[in-house]
């Protein structure tokens, strides 16, 4: 246990405007016993602290500088957390301690175990890293306990087959991967792992049902930060983002058959115009009109639910999209110019299909 003693002492002595030897003088050593204080190389007796405590008149604590440690539970993982994200090695011997007095607590094993992760993949250190197995694999009987909805099975033993990439075990990392795959959320590591390991045809289907998971991910994402900057009326910024997905979706477009992220890239390019329009980019709100009913009477023309027509994808296995947008791609498009309820841009829109 560390304290302030030393510097405290020279700090109480200084506010009362005591020279060493007049401090020395009223407690009755030697004025080189207070410099040995002062300066770390020494430490008076506990009957001397307190009889300073209430010469300085203050208490022992405030002398030592010391606060007790607040070990409650809730405490104690709000200790461990802060380790973990400062990266402070000295989390690790804090995990022990909590360990020992909180053994079935799952915040406690769970956090423990996030520590010796973290520093077992930073240091390479083989031993940090079975230590973070053992402490997983103790938190999962422990898991009723478990309040916080980021935490669950999945990411536990995620957790595990990160450590086990670490130790170049990455047989039982594909293992725990492809055991724990609920709705395939594991397939974007599945399939490095095996293009990584002489799987690489093995890793494509995994590789591609990600892609297709990923990108409805992003779409969504992004139709999300669009509505937050319509309703702030930031018009500059939906169109930095509407640019951003439109460009995404249309590299993965396959030149000779279009997919059904298509239908979303026609809507999406009709609040590109909405965005321009509003920012006074009246031209090029009408270049991105053209545009948007251009790729929507493609797709309408041949209209195709197939994962397997969007870029990149190769699976063996039949993929379908499904949306809520509308039955068509021109009727999607519609709505959405008609939810603006801006007269002008309707204007615009009925001049693009004239």
């Amino acid at each position: 246990m560390e304290t302030l003693l030393a510097a405290n002492i020279r700090m109480y002595r200084k506010q009362m405007s005591l020279t060493r030897e007049q401090l020395a003088e009223a407690l009755g050593v030697t004025a080189g016993a207070i410099y040995k204080w002062e300066a770390k190389l020494s430490v008076p007796e506990l009957g001397m602290i307190v009889e300073m405590a209430d010469f300085f008149d203050i208490s022992v604590d405030a002398l030592l500088g010391y606060e007790m440690k607040d070990n409650r539970l809730a405490a104690t993982v709000q200790r461990l957390k802060k380790f973990h994200h400062d990266k402070d090695p000295a989390g690790m011997a804090e995990a022990e301690k909590a360990l020992k007095k909180y053994p079935n607590a799952f915040e406690v094993v769970y956090e423990s175990a996030a520590i010796y992760r973290s520093f077992g993949v930073e240091s390479g250190k083989k031993e940090h890293a079975l230590r973070a197995l053992e402490l997983l694999q103790a938190s999962l009987p422990l898991l009723s306990q478990n309040a916080d909805p980021e935490i669950g099975e999945l990411t536990i033993y995620g957790s595990m087959a990160d450590v086990y990439q670490m130790l170049d075990d990455r047989d039982k990392a594909l293992e725990i991967l492809k055991r724990h795959n609920v709705g395939r959320q594991n397939n974007d590591r599945i399939g490095i792992i095996l293009s990584e390991n002489n799987g690489s045809e093995e890793a494509v289907p995994f590789l591609s049902e990600s892609l297709v998971i990923h990108v409805t991910a992003l779409v969504h994402t992004a139709l999300g930060y669009l509505n937050v900057y319509l309703n702030r009326n930031d018009y500059a910024a939906s169109e930095d983002i509407l640019k951003w997905i439109t460009g995404t979706l249309s590299g993965l477009r396959r030149a000779e058959t279009p997919s059904y992220l298509e239908k979303i890239n026609s809507l999406a390019h009709a609040c590109l115009a909405f965005a321009q329009a509003k920012t006074g980019q009246t031209d090029k709100a009408r270049d991105t009109l053209k545009t948007a009913l251009a790729i929507a009477r493609a797709f309408d023309a041949a209209p195709n639910y197939d994962g397997n027509a969007v870029r990149f994808v190769e699976h063996p296995e039949h993929l379908s999209a499904y949306d809520d947008l509308g039955a068509t791609a021109m009727e999607s498009v519609e709505r959405t110019i008609e939810s603006f309820e801006d007269e002008a841009f309707s204007t615009m829109w009925k001049a693009a299909l004239a």
